[in-house]
């Protein structure tokens, strides 16, 4: 996989500085391939190493639980930048940054930007490093481009699942975004947070397209969902249990909220949130999801009840109007 640098000489010297004994490696499932090589690399430290096999989804998915259990002095979590900031084991973050260029997609997206003049410009962190290059062309282009920077995310311009803050801070100010990597994930989020024309430009498949269709498919979706919610008795209230995800007083708030709408709302504590785990409670009518919140985006048909974001839910509760919560992040908990 030389399309991405895992830093192995700051790997080995950081080991050596913390005089680790015992190193659990975490990588996100495109990664997972690399993790014997790594694993050897750290036993030539004369260090232990330890692969984490369970799914890590993002930066807010630290493996500190398992890491204790294991005895590990030492977790080096790749594919993302820092955002867990009180972790109770050592944890390197190892941001691995691809190596791909960027230039024979770049002119693949130009015409997909023909009819927009301010370009909003955004990545995830695997691509932090090629914004100057891109920004330049789109400015030798004809455009003119702003990024983001509201200090979280890590870096200007950048997104991760859960916050779009970046590209939200400059909504008013673009006639549509530019997104730099691989698929649609991040480029929905996006959309979806802005309500602008996002495109696409891939890197990994050299190919450029608009989201905004995918878009608007999954805002029907979702408005579904809420309609279906508003008719629940029984609403489980979802409470992550992944260390950045957790957040226990907004569960015990929506539970209150619920209860003097004179519903009933249980709370119920996950780590994994999967379609067949919640399938156990047949007499739950609807779900609230206060952990990652793209759980609730990326695939609602695949639950057999309505799983819906905090936003969502105030929506459908009464307290909050739609358009309200679109321009608050209606997919942001």
């Amino acid at each position: 996989m030389n399309h991405f640098d895992f830093e192995e000489e700051r790997i080995k010297q950081e080991i050596q500085n913390l005089g680790a004994k015992r190193v659990l490696i975490q990588m996100p499932q495109g990664l997972k391939p690399e993790a014997p090589r790594i694993a050897k690399l750290i036993d030539e430290t004369g260090a232990l190493s330890m692969i984490s096999a369970d799914s890590c989804y993002g930066a807010c998915d630290i493996a500190s639980n398992e890491a204790i259990s294991l005895g590990a002095d030492l977790i080096i979590h790749f594919g993302h930048s820092k955002f867990v900031k009180h972790i109770p084991i050592p944890t390197i973050y190892v941001e691995t940054r691809a190596l791909t260029n960027t230039a024979e997609v770049l002119e693949k997206a130009l015409p997909l930007l023909n009819n927009y003049l301010k370009i909003g410009l955004a990545t995830s962190v695997q691509h932090i490093q090629t914004l100057t290059e891109v920004r330049e062309f789109l400015v030798r282009s004809g455009k003119t481009v702003i990024l983001g920077n509201t200090g979280h995310p890590e870096y200007a311009g950048q997104v991760i699942g859960c916050d779009y803050s970046n590209v939200k801070s400059i909504a008013d100010a673009v006639d549509a975004y530019l997104f730099i990597g691989g698929g649609i994930f991040h480029a929905l989020g996006i959309s979806l947070s802005t309500s602008k024309p996002t495109i696409v430009a891939d890197p990994y498949d050299n190919h450029a397209f608009s989201v905004t269709e995918n878009a608007q498919k999954m805002l029907k979706q979702h408005w579904t969902c809420i309609e279906q919610a508003k008719n629940a008795k029984n609403i489980g209230i979802i409470i992550g249990l992944k260390l950045g995800q957790k957040r226990f007083e907004a569960a015990l708030k929506i539970k209150e909220l619920i209860e003097k709408q004179g519903k009933v709302a249980y709370l119920i504590a996950l780590r994994e949130i999967t379609p067949e785990c919640l399938l156990d409670f047949p007499t739950i009518d609807a779900y609230v999801n206060t952990a990652c919140p793209r759980i609730s985006l990326d695939a609602p048909e695949k639950f057999a009840k309505p799983i819906l974001t905090v936003n969502e839910f105030m929506v459908a509760s009464g307290e909050a109007s739609w358009q309200s919560m679109l321009k608050k992040g209606l997919f942001e908990n």
